[in-house]
């Protein structure tokens, strides 16, 4: 029994090893993403060691471009589906530049009944450019402007579609194509771009689009 114990441990610092020295980011997760063990890499990405990270949300630290992704891996591991689960997702590393890249989250756990961890791996795609904000507001299309003024004054998806005559899809999709132009993780983040932009006129309730 003490063999056993002793080899034990033996091979579970190697595996300790083994994690630390993986080149990118890793990190092991409750259900919840809450970060239990993570490896010096993922804790370079922050500029901190692996003990700081631990408690906090992996998907508050990786932006999640996407929300239904998440909402999808949730419904699969409440089913108890154990594929592997990829996630596009943006960040603001500690170097102070902004990459973007593919998070995949692996359930795991000591039996097939369920589930009591993720593995979660992130490959780095590249670094997201920053936009120009002298080009950036003529791009935003008479629509598009219109659902950031219905989304700054309060309105949901839902009423912005009314107000416009799209339908929620046809919103949504507007809402993806400005996040992914300005590289925005929300909403909030989406409508304080289009002030900075002059997108929305300052100063102004209800919110408006500048009179040219």
């Amino acid at each position: 029994m003490e063999s056993v114990r002793a080899s034990g441990v033996v091979w579970r610092n190697r595996a300790m090893t083994l994690f630390d020295r993986i080149p990118m980011p890793v990190a092991l997760c409750d259900v919840h993403g809450a970060i239990e063990l993570a490896n010096p890499a993922m804790a370079a990405e922050w500029g901190t060691t692996p003990s700081g990270l631990l408690g906090q949300n992996v998907l508050d630290r990786f932006r999640p471009q996407e929300p239904t992704q998440i909402e999808r891996i949730a419904h699969a591991l409440r089913l108890r589906h154990r594929s592997r689960y990829p996630v596009s997702v943006c960040w603001d590393a500690a170097d102070g530049v902004r990459r973007h890249g593919e998070l995949t989250a692996d359930p795991v756990s000591d039996s097939v009944e369920t589930t009591t961890a993720l593995l979660v791996l992130v490959r780095v795609l590249g670094e997201c450019s920053v936009p120009d904000d002298s080009a950036a507001a003529p791009s935003v299309s008479p629509a598009e402007a219109r659902i950031l003024a219905l989304l700054a004054g309060g309105a949901t998806t839902a009423r912005a579609a009314r107000e416009t005559g799209l339908t929620v899809d046809g919103v949504t999709y507007h809402l993806r194509r400005l996040s992914a132009r300005w590289g925005a993780a929300n909403r909030t983040e989406l409508v304080a771009r289009a002030y900075a932009l002059g997108v929305l006129a300052p100063g102004v309730w209800p919110p408006e689009v500048p009179h040219c």
